[in-house]
Formats: C-alpha cells, sequence, structure tokens
C-alpha cells in the first residue's frame, strides 16, 4: 500500500497541475469599448506613419474645427496617469483601464486632469498641441494590452487597414454625447430650417414644424442670423435630424449653450 505521504504529493500535483491548466486555458481579458479621443460630434481623419511606435494612430480635425486646443477625452474609463517627454512624447496621459488594457494620448498642449486620477469615459484629460517631437498639434493615440501595441478599434470596429496619409479615412465621435446621444433641449416657433450646415445657403435637411425636443450632439459658430429680434452666430448640430439650427431657436437663454461641446 502507498503511504499516506505519497498519497497526499500526489493529490497536490494533481491539483496544482489542474490549477496550471486554467490558467493556461483562460481567456484573455476584453477590450473595453473605446471611443474616439476627442469630442461629441466632431469628425477627425487619421493616419499611420512608418516611424509610429506600436500600433498609433494620429487624429487631426477635418470638419472645419480647429486641431490645436480642443479637448481630449478619455476613450473609456480608468486611471490616469500625467508624463512628460520633451524630446518625444511631449506632455502626455497613459490610462490604465485594468484587465491590461492602457491607452496613451500623446503631445498635450495642456492636462486637464491631476496624476492619479480616476476618470471616467468622455471626461477631459487634456488639450489637444503639439508638444515633443510634433510637427504640428494632433492627437497621437494607442491602444495597448500588455503593453503590446494593438490595431485601433472604435465601438468595437477595427481601424485597420491604417492609411498612411490624412484625408482618405476620417470618424466623428460619439464620445461624451450623454444617454442616446446628445442634450436634449426645447425648441420655440415655427418652421425653423435645419441645414446642412452652419450657413445659410447650406440646403434644409428638415423643418421643425413647431417646438419640439431635439438633442444636440455639438455647437459651432457659422454666419450671423437675425430672426425675432435675436442675433446669434452660433449652430446646433441636431442629432435626429442630421444637421444644423440657429441656437436662437433653442429655448435656452444664452446665445452659446451650456454643457455642450463645441464642434
Amino acid at each position: 500500500m502507498r503511504s499516506i505521504r505519497t498519497i497526499v504529493y500526489t493529490v497536490l500535483i494533481a491539483a496544482v497541475t489542474a490549477v496550471f491548466s486554467l490558467v493556461a486555458a483562460a481567456p484573455a481579458q476584453a477590450a473595453p469599448t473605446f471611443k474616439a479621443p476627442f469630442p461629441c460630434g466632431q469628425r477627425w481623419t487619421y493616419s499611420h506613419h512608418s516611424a509610429e511606435v506600436r500600433q498609433a494612430l494620429d487624429f487631426v480635425r477635418n470638419d472645419g474645427g480647429t486641431t490645436a486646443g480642443t479637448p481630449v477625452l478619455a476613450s473609456a474609463s480608468g486611471t490616469a496617469t500625467r508624463y512628460s517627454q520633451p524630446s518625444g512624447a511631449g506632455n502626455y496621459i497613459v490610462i490604465n483601464h485594468g484587465g491590461g488594457w492602457t491607452t496613451y494620448y500623446f503631445h498635450l498642449s495642456a492636462y486637464s486632469v491631476p496624476s492619479g486620477a480616476y476618470v471616467n469615459q468622455g471626461q477631459q484629460i487634456g488639450v489637444t498641441g503639439s508638444t515633443g517631437n510634433s510637427s504640428g498639434a494632433h492627437i497621437h493615440y494607442e491602444q495597448l494590452f500588455n503593453g503590446v501595441g494593438q490595431v485601433i478599434s472604435i465601438n468595437g470596429a477595427s481601424l485597420a487597414p491604417y492609411p498612411g496619409s490624412y484625408g482618405s479615412k476620417a470618424i466623428t465621435s460619439d464620445n461624451g454625447c450623454g444617454g442616446g446621444g446628445g442634450k436634449a433641449f426645447r425648441t420655440w416657433g415655427t418652421g425653423v430650417l435645419v441645414r446642412a450646415d452652419a450657413r445659410l445657403s447650406a440646403p434644409p435637411v428638415a423643418t421643425l414644424p413647431g417646438p419640439t425636443t431635439v438633442y444636440v450632439l455639438c455647437q459651432k459658430q457659422g454666419d450671423t442670423v437675425n430672426a425675432e429680434g435675436y442675433t446669434n452666430n452660433w449652430w446646433a448640430k441636431l442629432r435626429d435630424q442630421g444637421g444644423f439650427m440657429t441656437n436662437i431657436y433653442i429655448d435656452d437663454p444664452a446665445a452659446v449653450l451650456p454643457g455642450v461641446p463645441v464642434c
């Protein structure tokens, strides 16, 4: 008969082997559902250069807005850490999302959160700039798993194959839009036109027959509108109508809508 010691050793070895088998078979931690690192409603084009580290993409605006000075947003929730590398990445932030996943945001002109802060998806973490080894304002963005660069995906969709220059591919952000996308406002007036752009010459895409609730994704300056005794050159981009309306007919006393990002 085997000794009790031999039986115990056999059981222990079997248990350890089983544990290692489970660890080896465990799947990798699923990636967060990353969103674009810039504000709701904005459209940015992107490119990958051969000299870029890992699987990075560089983003610049191509919706008529200015790249420099635009807020940089957390693409998923996590703990933010600030770094500075004047000869390379410049001012940058790394967000640890847990499960081995991190994102990098390079060349910031300024930080918007302290090092060690927990940030929510869509929260501003910095300002787009050109610090470090950079030839112009842009967001250098990376997604890493266990320190290894991954092909970047936004809302679960891969952005590969990467273009080698700006202009051929672009995405519009839904980051920070809020529940369902956009901030709700009531309108006033009748027969209010929603146009394809913030210009009086832009073609109408919809008409608001009377007061209703609209969801504003972002706002931007455009043609000056004079109506109902008011003057305003700010326009609201509407989620459901797919166009812009003058802020005059948004039922809010402010000319620039509160809590709405700039497109």
